[in-house]
Formats: structure tokens, sequence, C-alpha cells
């Protein structure tokens, strides 16, 4: 995977050297020509095809970030603009299923980086995370979203 990576981050060098235009639509542009080159190829050879899968769920993964943060920027700010008082804050005791330390700490680092919640505690033995919620309307619903919408996502990603 490591290798179709940075065979794709060369012909994207490639293609901003022979088009001399160094700037993000031509790199992001060099980007996905070579990815589709490099998928070509593999297709036809039939090697690792692991790469081809990951990339693609990085990107939703990005988008669907993005927009639970502006999802949640739009209602902190809104809350803090209106004089009503909005807020219904809890702590919730949501059970990972990220094991190791880096599974733990991007998943603490992609809660605390939405407005409105943030990582309270992580229990002695990594099962448990406690995280502060500003608006906990529903709790299993709140669990439920991070479960299915944000941990499940980013172990794929990162498993």
């Amino acid at each position: 995977m490591l290798q179709n990576f940075l065979l794709n981050i060369l012909l994207t060098f490639v293609w901003v050297a022979l088009t001399g235009q160094l700037g993000y639509t031509n790199f992001v542009f060099g980007y996905a020509l070579g990815f589709f080159i490099l998928w070509m190829v593999n297709k036809s050879v039939h090697a690792n095809t692991e790469y081809f899968y990951r990339v693609p769920k990085i990107f939703a993964f990005i988008l669907l970030f993005f927009y639970d943060l502006m999802k949640a920027n739009y209602e902190v700010t809104k809350d803090v603009i209106t004089p009503n008082y909005n807020m219904k804050p809890g702590i919730i005791k949501y059970e990972m299923e990220a094991k190791t330390d880096f599974e733990i700490t991007m998943l603490a680092n992609m809660i605390a980086l939405t407005p409105g919640t943030v990582v309270v505690d992580l229990s002695k033995n990594k099962k448990f995370m406690y995280i502060h919620v500003m608006y906990l309307t529903n709790k299993e619903e709140f669990i439920e979203r991070l479960s299915n919408r944000i941990e499940r996502k980013l172990l794929e990603i990162i498993r």
C-alpha cells in the first residue's frame, strides 16, 4: 500500500512539473490522474488493491467529518448569538471498539475537534471513554452516531 501511495505522489509531482503550474487544483488533478493510472496498471497486473479501496474511504471520511464539524459549529454559534439557552450538557460513558493507543488517540482527536464535545477521561483498561457533550438531547442517539458514523469509519481507514 505504501508503495502505491509513494508512486501516486511521484506521478503527481511529475504531472505538476510537466504542466509547470504549482497550484492546488493542478496538484489535486495530478493526484487523481496518478491514482487512475495506478489503478488501471494494478488492475491489469492483479496486484495488491488495498490502496485503491482505502483512499476513497479516507476522502469520504474527511468530507463526513467536515460536515459534522460545520454542523456543530453552526449549533454552537447559534447558541452563542441568540439569547436563548439551548444547551443540555451531559457526560456519557462510551464503550470503544478502538484497541491500540493510536486508534484511541485518533478517535479522541476526532471527538475533541468537534465543537460541543470534549473527551474528559479514559478508563484504566482503555475500554471506555468519558465524553462531555454540550447538546445531549438523546444519549442513545449520540452513542449510535458516534459509533457508526465516526468510530467505525475511522477504524476502517486505520486497520
